[in-house]
């Protein structure tokens, strides 16, 4: 059985927090991917989720806004039990931005017009104000110039940043990032990273998983450490990158910091 490891230091109180999961299992079949996983996020905190492929950090990542239903457990956003379906559930999800790892723009419309679709059809905003708050954040991520532009028209790097601005259109109390880098050349990442770190730099509440060793430790605020569907570990970027308490998390270090 995996024990996790916690520093005193982060001993922060679970009804503050404006996401929290307690003891969330999710099975797919016989195969256990969230085995009474306890995480929680408080606004304003950029929490990095790492850990070895199939880890379930994507998962964990994807129940949050029931892009996966749990099998028991709880999710709680700023305040409210995620509801597992219909009007609530949608009213709730639209609190949270979500970015993917592979865009999921919509292809047959612009740029402008895939960031104010959600606003104006969710939020019930006008079409005017969507469209200056597109305006806003294309100009925010480097994009003002690809308004008019289809997705197969951006490079990787560049239809990633249209795809967080998308998310923040919808002004979200949290924004959760899957793996944003993983299908992006070398030299689009850091752009990418670029617009990630301006965001946690103005204190967007952020949920992110990555494989990215430099923005965790740069940017995160906490790192939560995952293996097997547990949370083995958790810490200050510097308490886990330099002194890791498990043998599992120094092993994840040593293999992961020579490449």
């Amino acid at each position: 059985m995996l024990v996790m490891a916690e520093p005193d230091s982060l001993v922060l109180d679970a009804a503050d927090a404006l996401v929290r999961l307690a003891k969330v299992t999710k099975s797919f079949g016989d195969q256990v991917v969230l085995r009474d996983v306890d995480v929680d996020v408080y606004a304003g905190e950029v929490v990095v989720l790492l850990g070895a492929s199939g880890s379930g950090k994507s998962t964990l990542c994807r129940c949050i806004n029931r892009l996966e239903s749990i099998d028991s457990g709880q999710i709680v956003i700023d305040g409210k039990v995620l509801p597992e379906e219909g009007r609530d559930l949608a009213r709730l999800r639209a609190d949270v931005g979500m970015v993917f790892q592979s865009f999921n723009l919509f292809g047959h419309k612009t740029v402008h017009e895939n960031i104010t679709l959600a606003p104006v059809k969710i939020r019930g905003i006008s079409k005017s104000d969507a469209a200056k708050r597109a305006h806003d954040l294309l100009e925010r991520v480097g994009l003002a110039h690809k308004a008019k532009a289809y997705p197969a028209e951006l490079s990787g790097g560049q239809q990633q940043r249209v795809a967080i601005a998308r998310a923040l259109a919808m002004e979200p109390k949290v924004m959760l990032f899957d793996e944003p880098t993983s299908a992006l050349d070398p030299e689009m990442i850091n752009e990418v990273l670029d617009v990630m770190t301006e965001l946690a730099a103005e204190g967007m509440t952020m949920l992110v998983v990555t494989h990215e060793m430099a923005f965790a430790r740069r940017v995160a605020d906490r790192v939560v450490f995952l293996d097997r569907g547990q949370v083995v570990e958790t810490g200050t970027p510097a308490e886990f990158f330099t002194k890791p308490r498990t043998d599992r998390a120094r092993d994840f270090l040593a293999k992961i910091l020579t490449h």
